[in-house]
């Protein structure tokens, strides 16, 4: 045979390969006539030429533009190239962290575990390691941020309950606030409160369904007059939150919750003392006004006792006034029973009875007694605070929590026997840090400027 050049070769090759192209594209033409056309012998005859062999392993987007421009004005359907340009490497390629993810599968909260398996032993950690689980990763972070898993560990009785404190800076007047742990026993300082409260006064503070603490009206230190707004700061999500405003602008006024709903009383407008009370419903989300109070006037004190919200005030001619108002009826009504005449420091109702302080320091504590409609010593620890006054008592794990403005808290169980009640101090070194700081001060011929503790409340995570 002749020797052939390797020109000669390459165009033998090159040609053999464009005649089996041509020869694979009309096969599948013809296949897809067969496919819409009724059988005849033509197509029968076309069958039999489309059944020759042909080489399938190369691409079509080789082939001739003529070829495969006629190809796909036949063809119904035609599809893309999917032959790479480059050579696939004999190495098996490493799977992507995140391919597994993106396919639909989805990472386990524990690994080996399922996940209400995991959620199980989660819900049991201690609530002062939540920041903690947090930092893990976003899916635990998720998941914490979420209403069920709070709700799952209310459901189980495995929520916890501590103390937060809003309280105003002796020193430069500013409003903080801070949270109180009653198994450890130690306060601890939180972010700063939403700007338009970091210097405001005379706003109110209660909390809804357990977890949401709201702030309410007060002055505005920019503008000096008072304000509608409500914010809400959610121990779930650990976040301050934007509420509807208020109907009316509000300063100096109270605060209850009763059956879930917010109601709100009395204080100063912009044309003096107001007698308009209103109601915020969160499954509504938004304020109604109930019936106004019998007088107007600038409450100091309030309780809720007896499914009737208790207030007393000043009025409008600076004399003490005492209502009551229930929601059953929404009525208000003047109280001049035996209640109202010895009530004048904080309060809080435990277990159906109404419990004040009897003494500045709140180390001596009274109840209230409906049969014979009087006030009567329940509880003396006999250990004084002197100057430290008791800014607020609240109810918590089935006792009685008295907060006083130096940070010091002492609990009680009020239900014991009289004469042998337990008293406990749980916040003691933040008393003796304040004793000591002020002995200093007082040797040093300064006087020290000692905060003010606005409200206290209970939050349940």
């Amino acid at each position: 045979l002749p020797l052939l050049s390797p020109r000669s070769c390459a165009a033998g090759c090159w040609k053999k390969f464009l005649v089996g192209r041509i020869r694979l594209s009309c096969r599948q033409l013809v296949d897809s006539l067969l496919e819409e056309q009724p059988w005849t012998e033509e197509t029968d005859q076309l069958r039999c030429c489309s059944t020759t062999s042909v080489d399938s392993s190369a691409c079509f987007c080789r082939v001739d533009r003529s070829s495969a421009a006629a190809a796909a004005r036949r063809i119904p359907v035609s599809k893309a190239c999917v032959q790479p340009s480059l050579r696939a490497s004999i190495h098996p390629l490493k799977p992507r962290p995140g391919a597994e993810r993106s396919r639909g599968g989805a990472c386990p909260l524990l690994p080996g575990l399922p996940d209400d398996l995991a959620i199980a032993c989660l819900i049991r950690v201690p609530r002062a390691d939540h920041w903690k689980l947090r930092l893990v990763c976003r899916k635990w972070c998720r998941l914490l941020a979420g209403n069920y898993f709070y709700g799952l560990r209310r459901r189980l009785g495995l929520a916890e309950q501590w103390l937060y404190a809003v309280k105003r800076d002796g020193r430069d007047g500013r409003v903080s606030w801070d949270v109180l742990d009653p198994s450890r026993g130690e306060w601890r300082a939180l972010p700063p409160v939403p700007g338009e409260y970091a210097e405001a006064d005379g706003f109110g503070c209660a909390v809804l369904g357990g977890c949401h603490l709201y702030l309410l009206g007060g002055r505005d230190p920019r503008r000096g007059s008072a304000m509608r707004r409500v914010v809400f700061y959610s121990a779930r999500s650990n976040r301050w939150h934007r509420a509807p405003d208020m109907l009316r602008r509000r300063q100096f006024f109270d605060v209850c919750v009763m059956g879930n709903r917010l109601y709100v009383a009395g204080g100063e407008g912009g044309g003096g003392g107001l007698r308009s009370a209103e109601v915020f419903d969160p499954a509504k989300n938004r304020w109604s006004f109930v019936a106004e109070m019998a007088a107007p006037m600038a409450p100091f004190v309030s309780a809720v006792h007896g499914g009737r919200w208790f207030v007393k005030g000043i009025g409008a001619q600076q004399q003490v006034l005492s209502q009551a108002y229930s929601p059953e009826s929404d009525s208000w009504s003047i109280v001049l029973d035996g209640m109202v005449t010895g009530w004048r420091s904080a309060s809080a109702c435990l277990n159906g009875r109404l419990y004040a302080a009897e003494c500045m320091d709140g180390c001596r504590l009274r109840a209230y007694d409906e049969a014979v409609d009087a006030w009567s010593t329940c509880a003396d620890s006999k250990q004084h605070r002197g100057s430290s006054q008791a800014a607020a008592i609240v109810a918590l794990h089935g006792r009685l929590f008295v907060v006083r403005n130096d940070m010091s808290v002492s609990a009680v169980q009020v239900a014991a026997e009289a004469g042998k009640q337990r008293w406990q101090t749980l916040a003691g070194k933040a008393h003796t840090k304040s004793f000591v700081t002020g002995l200093l001060s007082n040797l040093a011929g300064r006087s020290r400027a000692k905060n003010n503790i606005l409200h206290c409340q209970v939050l349940e995570v």
